[in-house]
């Protein structure tokens, strides 16, 4: 009983591990990116390109301002929001 309850928590191990390395992330394109358009909400954002890299805020009393980081390799992709909403993306992506 006790060699079916170690196999059993191995076979556990072992699929939460698999689950965890296969689950598809986004992956940043240039076709995804140009897809970002100015006006766009945060989510809209994500559901796009995913969550981001970092995103630092910063409240300038009469705007708030979030810019979101991806990166992937060598590239970044910038997406700047200005009271939750695109105002500027940049990309060093290629084709």
């Amino acid at each position: 009983m006790n060699m079916l309850r170690s196999i059993s928590r191995l076979l556990l191990v072992l699929l939460l591990t698999l689950g965890v390395s296969c689950s598809p992330g986004k992956r940043i394109t240039k076709a995804n990116v140009d897809e970002v358009e100015e006006g766009m909400s945060k989510k809209q954002v994500e559901s796009i390109l995913g969550r981001p890299s970092s995103s630092p805020s910063e409240d300038l009393g009469i705007m708030k301002k979030t810019t979101y980081v991806y990166r992937q390799g060598d590239d970044t992709v910038t997406v700047v929001f200005k009271d939750d909403k695109v105002a500027d993306k940049q990309s060093t992506l290629s084709e």
